[in-house]
């Protein structure tokens, strides 16, 4: 089995693991704190330290479900790293609804922690931008959840790169605490954002990345190419957005490809697409997801991948993608 690699989540000293735990889709709509427990342990035995959540998930339920699970296994709380994100909200109303606004963003933490059991969250991402509320705004708000031990680092998810940058710099003029990590998604057919809109953020201002989506919602795994199988994510209620691009036919004739190299690698699909994530050396982690043991067990197995990515495997993986 390979060993876990560690990496730094951008300029910051915090150490994560270069494959991680995701909680979305899964967390509530499949799995109850049972099996979620099963899966966490399976992801930590296999050396991941960072599990990620998000308070829109499942309604909150998804961050009861984690904490409970965690709770569960009795982990020391510095063993492990885990977050939340912010944004959405749970409730109608004019300002507990898709907004960053100071309210909202102090008020909503306190909700988080107490449906993790946990005094504080290691990272807090801005689920989404907000151009109805102030930057500064913002950028003041989790300054002060830092400030007041809430959470430990603040990041953003899916923000351009612009706003970013005016993110930091307000904090950097000011002397706040600056935004740490970028939570976008990644994968071998959706890479604008990571590799053209960041690529200065990596050396200005340390950016770090913690990818989502590194199987493009399931498209990366092989199993849509015949169409949509019974208990999918696909077939989940609410899920129905993803069917259309899940059957498309030019995007599976891409990933018969794909499935190709990944046999020449000894390597399942969904082994090659999280590996080739993880080739990116300014992605701190990739955030992997599963509803059982063994598809961690198969996600884990990308690290063994890594080191077969060649420049002449990648040059392929290019021209299969475009």
């Amino acid at each position: 089995m390979v060993t876990m690699e560690y990496r730094r989540l951008g300029r910051s000293g915090l150490k994560v693991s270069v494959l991680s735990f995701g909680s979305w889709v899964s967390f509530g709509s499949q799995l109850d704190v049972g099996k979620a427990r099963e899966c966490i342990e399976a992801a930590h035995d296999a050396g991941v330290n960072f599990f990620d959540n998000a308070e829109g998930y499942a309604g909150g339920e998804s961050e009861r479900i984690m904490g409970q699970a965690i709770a569960d296994l009795g982990w020391a709380r510095e063993t492990y790293v885990v977050s939340t994100k912010l944004y959405w909200g749970l409730t109608e109303g004019v300002n507990t609804k898709n907004t960053l606004n100071r309210k909202y963003l102090l008020h909503s933490i306190g909700g988080s922690l107490e449906r993790f059991g946990l005094d504080f969250v290691d990272l807090v991402f801005c689920h989404r931008p907000d151009p109805q509320t102030p930057i500064e705004e913002t950028v003041w708000a989790m300054s002060d959840m830092v400030d007041q031990g809430k959470a430990l680092y603040w990041g953003t998810s899916e923000w351009p790169a612009d706003d970013i940058r005016a993110a930091w710099e307000i904090a950097d003029r000011h002397h706040l605490r600056k935004p740490v990590m970028e939570q976008p998604q990644y994968n071998i057919f959706e890479r604008r954002r990571v590799e053209r809109e960041y690529a200065r953020l990596y050396d200005d201002i340390g950016l770090g990345l913690t990818t989502w989506s590194p199987l493009a919602s399931g498209l990366l795994s092989g199993k849509y190419v015949d169409g949509v199988p019974e208990g999918s994510r696909a077939t989940l209620p609410g899920y129905e957005w993803l069917r259309d691009m899940l059957t498309d036919e030019a995007s599976n004739a891409k990933v018969r490809v794909l499935t190709g190299i990944a046999e020449e690698l000894d390597c399942t699909l969904s082994q090659l697409a999280v590996a080739w994530c993880a080739k990116n050396p300014h992605v701190s982690t990739v955030i992997t997801g599963a509803s059982q043991p063994e598809q961690v067990h198969e996600n884990m197995g990308a690290l063994a991948v890594v080191p077969r990515l060649t420049d002449d495997v990648m040059a392929r993986i290019e021209q299969a993608a475009r």
